[in-house]
């Protein structure tokens, strides 16, 4: 019986809630309506995207409703109203999430009323089912009706909120959008740096390198002594150019990578850091490789992350745990430090972003003030 009761008084929860909401929305239709007809006299059009904005909170609350009582997600999928006010009354319009929001909507108007008439039924089973089972030793039959109803308007919202296939793939193609966007930016950053790299540090040991051969030529008849010593500045500025080529390139792609792989360079990373680091590797060392790139995104955001912690974070210990997944590789860098990194702030962690998100990666970040900093991230591939 008290198993029973406690179920339907969360049931009656849920239903308070899904009767207040239907409640709200016999209101809001109305100023729905009204949002209509100014769109249509033109005067009022700057109002439908936020309406449609306004739904699409509405709906949110309701997936987090019906999520919390079936514990399970209900996924969203959307197109981003951003812009010119022409650009964002088109995406308003045309985005299929938002004919799944109304279509929602105008189905929870009929049985949202179902539900709001139908909460009498609390007071009522708990008393029909005291006499029930307290004189007859019965079973509750009205107190499990309570919960099934709760259980039929979550399916009901469930079915409605879902995102058709269509919703679905406008947003994943708005994302692929923007994250190839982001990595077309970020490969042209990428691009300059390895220029300014050329041309402040190698090209200009080069050049020197080229006038010291050429003096040393000249010098060679009549000063062979001058001319040797131009020649070993010439040696130290071949060897210096080389280094600044060597820094470059494992800018580029770390040959210490393919050399001893994603484990063996991140423990490298991690004894070069300057802070006392652990490393897990989930035996990456066995079995196969990831490939190149994301191995090339992991080590960075690795190096990054260390790079950061060891600079500002004031942290002596960091810990790196690298694991395999079934889709993918899961890397994760934390520290004690004080925390309060943020993306606004420099260009390290939005770039890590975006050298994850050109893979479809994802990138979190968790840093309070006060510590700790945690960066996880996810690169899908195929073992």
């Amino acid at each position: 019986m008290w198993k029973s009761v406690r179920q339907a008084a969360w049931a009656t929860v849920h239903l308070v809630v899904a009767a207040a909401m239907a409640f709200g929305m016999y209101l809001f239709i109305t100023v729905l309506l009204i949002t209509a007809i100014g769109t249509l006299a033109v005067v009022g059009a700057w109002m439908l995207p936020e309406t449609v904005l306004l739904i699409r909170r509405i709906a949110g609350a309701k997936r987090g409703l019906t999520a919390a009582w079936t514990g399970r997600e209900v996924p969203e999928a959307y197109q981003r109203i951003t812009g010119p006010l022409r650009e964002r009354l088109r995406t308003a319009v045309r985005d299929p999430g938002t004919l799944t929001d109304v279509r929602w909507m105008l189905a929870y108007y009929v049985y949202g009323a179902l539900v709001f008439l139908a909460l009498p039924l609390w007071p009522v089973g708990l008393l029909v089912d005291g006499v029930w089972c307290g004189l007859l030793r019965r079973p509750a039959v009205v107190l499990p009706l309570i919960v099934r109803l709760a259980d039929l308007e979550a399916h009901w919202s469930t079915v409605l909120l879902e995102p058709s296939p269509k919703a679905r793939l406008a947003a994943r193609v708005e994302e692929l959008t923007e994250t190839r966007a982001d990595a077309i930016a970020a490969h042209g950053a990428e691009l300059r740096r390895i220029e300014r790299d050329l041309h402040d540090g190698a090209q200009a040991r080069l050049v020197a390198l080229s006038m010291r051969i050429g003096l040393a030529k000249r010098a060679y008849d009549h000063d062979p002594e001058a001319a040797r010593r131009l020649l070993d500045d010439a040696q130290d500025q071949a060897e210096e150019a080389l280094t600044e080529l060597r820094h470059v390139v494992r800018g580029i792609h770390p040959p210490i990578l393919t050399d001893r792989g994603l484990a063996g360079a991140v423990r490298a990373l991690a004894a070069s850091s300057g802070l006392a680091v652990t490393v897990a590797d989930g035996g990456l060392d066995e079995g196969v490789r990831a490939p190149a790139a994301v191995e090339a995104a992991a080590y960075f955001v690795v190096a990054e992350s260390l790079t950061n912690a060891a600079k500002y974070s004031g942290a002596p210990r960091a810990e790196v745990q690298l694991a395999r997944f079934r889709r993918g590789l899961r890397v994760r860098v934390s520290d004690e430090g004080r925390g309060g990194a943020d993306e606004g702030r420099g260009s390290g962690l939005l770039g890590m972003r975006r050298r994850v998100a050109a893979l479809d990666g994802t990138f979190d970040v968790t840093s309070p003030v006060g510590g700790p900093t945690v960066i996880e991230v996810e690169l899908p591939c195929v073992w």
